[in-house]
């Protein structure tokens, strides 16, 4: 059965839950993954009084964010040009990460072979190399490109401690990003909790 774009965008409104302000989030105010820079950039401006803040994010609905997601996480930056079996994995990514979800694809690439410019932006050109690369790969590109997500966010947390509560939770088991990338690979390559606590146990105590 084909999963339609926007029951992909609903998966992520679901996985991303409601309303948050998280002041360790560099994305401030969120409610449903719709932070609030994202708000005002659109200029979603829900309660009508001339300006977008708290009260706005919060008052976002599940249809309104799942249709931002469609329009300006998944055709705006054409992934829609990818094969069919990795949309759902870069689209999730972009919608946590950006940019950095297609930097993270083209790096990738680069490592079967398939070299191509870093810059975040999803064109022909990279559409063409991921093609080649899946070629190479067979069906571990699309577990590679999990893997490549989840080593993203071992990495930021290495580098933020203060995101290291969403690589880790409290009790040294996998957190909401690890667990989240993990979604998007085949059960045979998720991290045992023993493998994860030994990749954080630099953080520990920190």
């Amino acid at each position: 059965m084909t999963i339609s774009v926007r029951d992909i965008a609903s998966a992520i409104v679901a996985r991303e839950g409601g309303y948050v302000n998280d002041p360790d989030d560099p994305g401030g105010a969120t409610n449903y993954g719709v932070t609030i820079g994202t708000m005002r950039r659109l200029g979603i401006d829900l309660d009508g009084d001339g300006d977008v803040d708290v009260d706005d994010v919060k008052l976002l609905s599940v249809v309104q964010a799942t249709d931002i997601f469609v329009k300006h996480y998944f055709e705006r930056p054409r992934i829609s040009l990818l094969p069919t079996e990795l949309q759902a994995s870069v689209f999730d990514m972009y919608v946590n990460a950006g940019g950095a979800a297609v930097k993270i694809l083209q790096r990738l690439v680069g490592d079967f072979g398939e070299g191509v410019t870093v810059d975040g932006a999803l064109g022909p050109q990279t559409a063409a190399a991921v093609v080649r690369a899946m070629q190479k790969a067979g069906g571990f590109f699309v577990d590679a490109y999990g893997i490549a997500r989840r080593n993203y966010y071992y990495s930021l947390a290495d580098r933020r401690i203060t995101s290291r509560k969403y690589a880790m939770r409290r009790g040294g088991g996998k957190g909401g990003w690890i667990i989240r990338a993990e979604e998007f690979i085949s059960a045979k390559y998720d991290f045992t909790d023993a493998q994860h606590r030994e990749r954080v146990s630099a953080w520990v105590g920190s």
